[in-house]
């Protein structure tokens, strides 16, 4: 299959700054589980990735482009994940409610709980779109539809969602 019509390779890539970020949430969540001292600010950012890379920016390459053109060919699909997919990103989502609210009381054991929550739901979701999800749409759509994927998601990755580079995103995540 030729690169140019790979349509997860981007989505593959962008999970592995996503895991990139759930391991610092584990390590900065045991810090502060020892410390009994939260860091608001550390919440406060990855909070801030994860509503603009992984939900706004991520999420909406899978949810309006790809799952979209999946739905349109279900009988090419031996079964359909789509809504385990999109129910999982919901519960993503209330994670992140949950550790606004922790933050907003500064109760730490909650902002962890729902930072671990997060995490670990995430892992799994992204093992099961890379080892299943993804594969099933490269198997299920033709070329065309593939190449008309590509183009969406270029015209996703050119709108400006984040101020800076992933990587320095990351790096200061990394060292709160």
């Amino acid at each position: 299959m030729s690169q140019q019509n790979n349509i997860t390779s981007v989505l593959v890539n962008e999970h592995k700054n996503i895991l990139k970020v759930i391991d610092i949430i584990f390590e900065k969540c045991t810090q502060m589980e020892s410390s009994r001292k939260m860091n608001s600010a550390f919440f406060n950012d990855l909070i801030d990735f994860i509503r603009n890379y992984a939900d706004g920016f991520h999420h909406v390459k899978e949810e309006d482009i790809l799952f979209r053109q999946m739905l349109q060919n279900l009988d090419n699909m031996h079964c359909n994940p789509i809504p385990v997919m999109l129910n999982e990103h919901d519960a993503g989502r209330e994670y992140v409610k949950g550790m606004i609210k922790a933050v907003e009381t500064k109760n730490l054991a909650a902002a962890i709980e729902n930072a671990r929550g997060y995490g670990l739901l995430l892992k799994n979701h992204i093992y099961k779109e890379d080892n299943v999800l993804y594969p099933m749409a490269e198997e299920s759509l033709d070329n065309s539809q593939k190449t008309e994927i590509n183009i969406a998601y270029s015209q996703v990755s050119a709108i400006d969602y984040l101020k800076e580079d992933i990587n320095s995103i990351i790096s200061r995540l990394a060292s709160y």
